[in-house]
């Protein structure tokens, strides 16, 4: 849990500061689940540069409520939490110097997302929250208000969970945690979770990663990994000893996550995941008479595939949809063995290639219609989907044929500024697996709003 804030003070000398406005978001990993926003009163007058940056004065202070008033408040909803702030260390030597002035020890973890968006998301002019917000596509409005900053941290810090494919921020949460009786932590942690599409970890009492799966609803497949009698169950619920999640919001950016992060940190019961998730592959050739025909085969990493598919029942359904919809040959798919025409061109389906009536350049057509359809060849493309709240979508990116990475954006944020797209995608491996999960979605979801671009825009 993360208590995600921000502070203005009245300004002046080191430790002699005041607070004089403060918000405080809590935050599960997901979700805002508490929020506490308030003016205070310092007892000290504001520096004047300050009331200039951020409008507050002296006369809205008049009547707010003084620290110790709100000390409880702040003390209950950062309870258990990580402090999370933009220069996270100013924020809490505030906190620290207000708390001991009461004569109370105020000390929590801390995350900086100064530090983090510096690892992160490398490369930036400036990292100052408004520059960073700017450059990311983060809403900021009132800024330098405390509400307004620590709304923006809020969505800074969602984005740099996601683009933390090491997991090092959660591991670390996980560490910090107090952990749970052996008899009841199975249904307490089933109880805590929510019905979400997402990506979930299950970690050790050391907070490591033993597992990363994804589902379309996060709960309900926990609780089969903690129901099933299969051996490797019984092993994952003799060491899971709790269970964090990360929100994608739809199930294409679940499997991307899963796929990628299962590589990257090779959780010991992810074995099975080392093998390719697809066997075959639809390939192209020109025969003799200069027409391309179109062949399944057993996928081969030396060959150039149009496309992937999981299995060979699967590769066959999706090219009877092809033949059907492009109007195409049997006999030049493969799927008509013999002399004469093929059994398309009897119902007036095909036009007549396998009898060399249609010419080769007409049937080619269509032919590179389906590759530029089904496969990433010189693709400059972004996918849109759902996102993980109802005011965001994610994105994902291919320039050029190759897969960038995903993110996501708000919906008040035009996605036509190929700069801000890049900063806000999370890098991923452009992988077979990850080209067969795009494509294998996009086949099953063709309504989904793809954007063409130019990468000369």
């Amino acid at each position: 849990m993360y208590a995600i804030l921000d502070i203005e003070t009245t300004g002046g000398k080191y430790n002699e500061e005041g607070i004089t406005e403060i918000a405080i978001y809590k935050f599960d990993g997901s979700k805002v689940v508490d929020q506490f926003i308030s003016l205070v009163n310092p007892e000290q007058p504001i520096q004047p540069f300050v009331v200039g940056l951020t409008g507050i004065n002296n006369e809205m202070l008049r009547n707010a409520p003084k620290f110790y008033e709100v000390a409880k408040r702040i003390v209950e909803i950062t309870t258990g939490c990580i402090i999370v702030a933009h220069n996270s260390k100013f924020d809490h030597r505030i906190l620290r110097l207000e708390f001991r002035r009461l004569g109370f020890d105020f000390e929590r973890k801390t995350l900086c997302t100064v530090e983090l968006s510096k690892k992160l998301i490398p490369g930036q002019v400036s990292y100052s929250l408004g520059k960073l917000a700017r450059a990311l596509g983060i809403p900021l409005s009132d800024r330098h208000r405390a509400s307004g900053d620590a709304q923006a941290t809020v969505k800074l810090f969602k984005m740099l969970l996601t683009k933390d494919l090491e997991k090092e921020i959660l591991k670390e949460t996980i560490r910090n945690e107090p952990s749970q009786q052996i008899n009841t932590k199975l249904i307490q942690i089933i109880e805590e979770l929510p019905s979400i599409t997402g990506v979930y970890y299950l970690h050790n009492d050391d907070g490591e990663i033993i597992y990363i799966g994804k589902s379309k609803n996060i709960r309900k497949r926990i609780n089969q990994h903690f129901t099933n009698d299969y051996h490797k169950s019984k092993e994952v619920q003799k060491e899971v000893a709790s269970v964090s999640f990360e929100a994608t919001g739809n199930e294409l950016i679940a499997l991307l996550k899963e796929n990628e992060e299962i590589k990257q940190n090779k959780p010991k019961f992810n074995k099975a995941s080392k093998k390719s998730i697809f066997s075959y592959a639809l390939y192209q050739f020109a025969d003799e008479n200069g027409y391309i025909n179109l062949r399944i085969a057993r996928s081969d990493a030396r060959k150039k595939s149009i496309t992937t598919f999981t299995n060979l029942q699967q590769a066959k359904a999706v090219l009877h949809n092809i033949i059907e919809k492009h109007h195409l040959c049997q006999k030049l798919t493969g799927l008509h063995i013999g002399k004469g025409s093929c059994f398309s061109y009897t119902i007036k389906s095909c036009k007549g290639a396998c009898l060399n009536i249609e010419t080769p350049e007409e049937y080619n057509l269509r032919i590179q219609e389906v590759i530029a359809l089904y496969s990433f060849q010189n693709q400059n493309m972004l996918v849109i989907d759902r996102g993980r709240d109802i005011d965001e979508k994610s994105a994902l990116l291919v320039e050029e044929g190759v897969f960038k990475g995903i993110g996501f954006f708000n919906l008040n944020h035009q996605m036509n500024n190929l700069d801000i797209v890049r900063s806000i995608i999370t890098p991923m491996t452009n992988d077979r697996d990850a080209q067969h999960i795009i494509q294998s979605y996009l086949r099953k979801n063709n309504k989904l709003k793809i954007i063409q671009f130019s990468t000369h825009e």
